[in-house]
């Protein structure tokens, strides 16, 4: 066979193979046996050996996993991937229908059902028709490149199917949820024990730990499946439905829920879920509840969301799951945040598949209202993946043996006073050099989602703090290999890795040393507001409680937490320190068109409500405040407008009508000065 017939050959075999996968993996309807599609893939093999040049991304033979990865590389959303709210009755989602259709001012909404797949969410993103990058959701802003370990799961497309002339489009970005079906988890498991390997806790923690091996060689030998059901971007390609979506995955060769469905109320909602319920134990693979959709991509795009959460879609997840055990006995923690949580201490149990032997008490008013004691036959109810709780005792099995349990005076790490502040639920333990403090503040710190100090693992840390080596986070910076040499089971190579491991970290995003920081109430996505709004750690350091307020999702608590944790010093020195070695990253962006200026919103618009106003100001790059001040640009003034109009007036601010407003939106960014 010569070259040119060659690279017919290999464009037959490929289109052919793509053509059985399709069959076999995505419609289950396969038309040849295992043993032709391997001979077919064998061919294909030697041919590429043979003529490498010929080689592409998206032949069948690179689903096989490739080299060993050192580690992920992290890729941004260009849409965030939001998680759902969740209702855990008919009275939460007929709430949700309620505030739907208040939002858009209509009598009725059409939805779009779909089973809840307990796996891992990740994106795929396909460029001119062909699969170029896979990520997890990570935060939600950014995830691991996971590219190749998806290769290797074979109901995913390599290329989208040119179909009824559906168009392709230039750039199409498709979350899904990996998973591995109840038979295929049994088979896995099984296998794992002959071989004396540990084995999976449920199919959830072996789906997801199987799709971020670093090696894809082991995912391609797991049988990992994949359900796309959610768009990210889309250029090139106009929807206007989640059904025609669906409908056009489904076309471009994506496997598509077999229980999407469409509901013309609230009332078929309801009626939908316990139908789904009733199948759950049926189902081939784990489903912990039902999704709820707006139906009409330009609905969803009026409602919006709301801090983490898209306000047209919620979870609708089945009961929790109960079991009976014994509370062995209650032991306190103590957290990053000085903290006292009792945990029950529990005989081992299955709920839900997973086996339970601590579960979270929440704090001291809760074990009493429950009155629950040390000896207990209790519920324990895991709703998802949401932590055991103990629901309650079942007082009838007392035999009187039963201990009452006492919240610890002191706290049970360092011996020092414990406080219980007045209207507050929580003891904490006012030590700042408490030894659990320090350790879950280096531990957090360190960890993936914010500095990302490969290596350094819990029982360094403890070794470290033990033998006072470091005292707070910033003495990693100024760590040496000799001394971690002095450590258990820390040579000179290990001591190397996590100097290096160290150093690396001392160029990070802003948003991440936020997050790394720990202040109380400041989560990843608080994390990112505050990166995007304050240029570096002086401005950030000196906001004001007002100016935080005054960022949309920033309540008066966060403020607080934030403003109280940079007036202590030893936080302050502690930065001082750390950025003598760190060197942070700021986000480079454009320009935005409203960038640098202040709106304060007061009547009522006609146009659109004046949250949306707001909205619009923001992603147009402007910020928005509470209250009038010299420091703001621009008063909108709708009807009924009150104090604010006349205090905007006195300073002399500008002030706009509606129409106005709605008439700067459109003005290029030149003429945006209120002058």
């Amino acid at each position: 066979m010569d070259k040119e017939q060659a690279a017919i050959r290999i464009q037959a075999l490929r289109k052919e193979l793509d053509r059985h996968n399709y069959q076999y993996y995505v419609l289950d309807s396969p038309v040849i046996s295992d043993a032709e599609y391997d001979r077919l893939l064998r061919e294909l093999e030697g041919l590429e050996a043979a003529y490498p040049e010929f080689i592409t991304s998206d032949s069948p033979t690179r689903r096989i996993g490739a080299k060993p990865l050192d580690a992920f590389s992290t890729v941004s959303h260009t849409m965030p991937m939001l998680s759902l709210a969740n209702a855990m009755s008919a009275e939460e989602v007929i709430d949700f229908d309620k505030r739907v259709k208040k939002l858009l001012n209509v009598s009725a909404v059409e939805y779009v059902m779909e089973v809840k797949i307990d796996g891992l969410a990740v994106e795929l993103v396909y460029e001119k028709g062909l699969f170029i990058l896979g990520s997890t959701r990570g935060d939600g802003y950014s995830g691991e490149d996971i590219t190749q370990n998806l290769r290797t799961i074979r109901s995913i497309p390599m290329k989208l199917m040119d179909n009824q002339g559906i168009p392709i489009p230039e750039r199409l970005e498709v979350r899904g949820e990996v998973y591995i079906g109840k038979r295929e988890f049994e088979e896995l498991n099984r296998k794992r024990g002959e071989a004396g390997e540990p084995l999976f806790a449920n199919p959830r923690n072996a789906g997801s730990g199987t799709v971020r091996q670093l090696d894809s060689r082991i995912t391609a030998g797991r049988k990992l499946n994949i359900f796309c059901y959610a768009p990210g971007q889309i250029i090139g390609a106009a929807i206007e439905t989640h059904l025609q979506f669906l409908d056009y995955l489904k076309k471009w060769g994506f496997r598509v829920n077999e229980y999407a469905h469409p509901c013309k109320d609230v009332g078929e909602v309801i009626d939908y879920y316990h139908h789904i319920e009733a199948l759950r134990e049926q189902i081939l693979y784990e489903i912990d509840g039902t999704v709820i959709k707006v139906n009409r991509f330009d609905y969803q795009a009026h409602l919006g969301a709301v801090s983490r959460s898209p306000r047209w879609a919620i979870a609708y997840k089945f009961e929790a799951q109960e079991e009976t055990t014994v509370i062995e006995d209650i032991i306190v923690g103590v957290g990053r945040t000085g903290a006292l949580t009792p945990v029950a201490v529990l005989k081992p149990v299955a709920v839900g598949g997973v086996e339970v032997s601590r579960a979270t008490l929440h704090n001291e008013d809760e074990i009493r209202r429950k009155g629950i004691m040390i000896g207990d036959t209790v519920i324990v109810r895991r709703a998802g993946d949401v932590i055991p709780e103990v629901v309650k005792a079942i007082e009838e099995k007392r035999t009187g043996s039963e201990i009452p349990f006492v919240m610890p005076i002191a706290c049970p790490v360092c011996g020092e006073k414990a406080v219980r502040p007045s209207g507050e639920a929580i003891t904490r333990c006012v030590n700042i050099n408490c030894p659990a403090q320090i350790k879950g503040s280096i531990e957090h710190f360190a960890s993936k989602r914010a500095m990302d100090i490969d290596g350094l693992g819990v029982k360094l840390i403890e070794q470290m703090v033990d033998k006072n080596i470091i005292k707070d986070v910033s003495d990693l910076y100024f760590l040496t290999k000799e001394v971690l040499m002095g450590l258990e089971r820390m040579a000179d190579k290990s001591a190397q890795n996590i100097v290096d491991a160290i150093t690396a970290s001392a160029k990070r995003p802003f948003n991440r040393f936020i997050y790394g920081l720990g202040i109380r109430n400041v989560g990843e996505h608080i994390s990112g507001l505050l990166a995007e709004r304050y240029r570096d750690m002086d401005h950030l350091s000196s906001a004001t409680e007002e100016e935080l307020v005054a960022i949309p999702e920033i309540g008066p608590e966060v403020a607080g937490s934030i403003t109280a944790f940079f007036k202590d010093e030893k936080n302050t020195e502690t930065i001082r320190r750390i950025l003598q070695k760190v060197e942070i990253e700021h986000t480079k962006r454009d320009k935005k068109e409203l960038e640098g200026l202040t709106f304060v919103f007061t009547g009522t618009l006609s146009a659109l409500a004046r949250e949306e106003a707001r909205k619009r100001v923001e992603e147009l790059g402007a910020k928005t405040a509470p209250s009038v001040s010299k420091k703001v640009d621009y008063v909108v003034a709708g009807a009924e407008a009150g104090s604010k109009l006349d205090k905007a007036r006195g300073l002399g601010l500008k002030i706009l009508t509606e129409e106005e407003f709605m008439a700067l939106l459109q003005k290029p960014l030149s003429s945006h000065n209120p002058g």
